[in-house]
């Protein structure tokens, strides 16, 4: 059913076999495209976002004081201060309600 196909690397430009057991694994998994990248690219993309923290890198962090009990924490966004933070536990209790 299926064949071995000869594509281009689209980031090195070297060309590269996607097998028949490759396309039958794509199309199990319900991949529509074949691969741009050769094995090689494919690898070095692949540590250099495990190496970056993912794709989106490191998210940075805020200390706020938490507004319903005091206490010091963390969040992902610049408080502005027109708006109260809470901290986890709170804002947890606060969303249940």
């Amino acid at each position: 059913m299926y064949q071995n196909k000869t594509l281009s690397c689209k980031e090195c430009g070297a060309e590269f076999v996607f097998t028949a057991s490759e396309q039958e694994f794509f199309a199990s998994k319900g991949f529509v495209n074949e691969p741009g990248r050769c094995p090689t690219c494919r690898n070095a993309r692949k540590q250099k976002r495990s190496m970056n923290g993912g794709m989106r890198g490191e998210r940075p962090s805020y200390s706020a004081t938490c507004f319903e009990c005091g206490a010091e924490t963390t969040v992902p966004f610049q408080p502005t201060g027109e708006k109260p933070v809470y901290c986890r536990a709170c804002y947890q209790a606060h969303r249940s309600n």
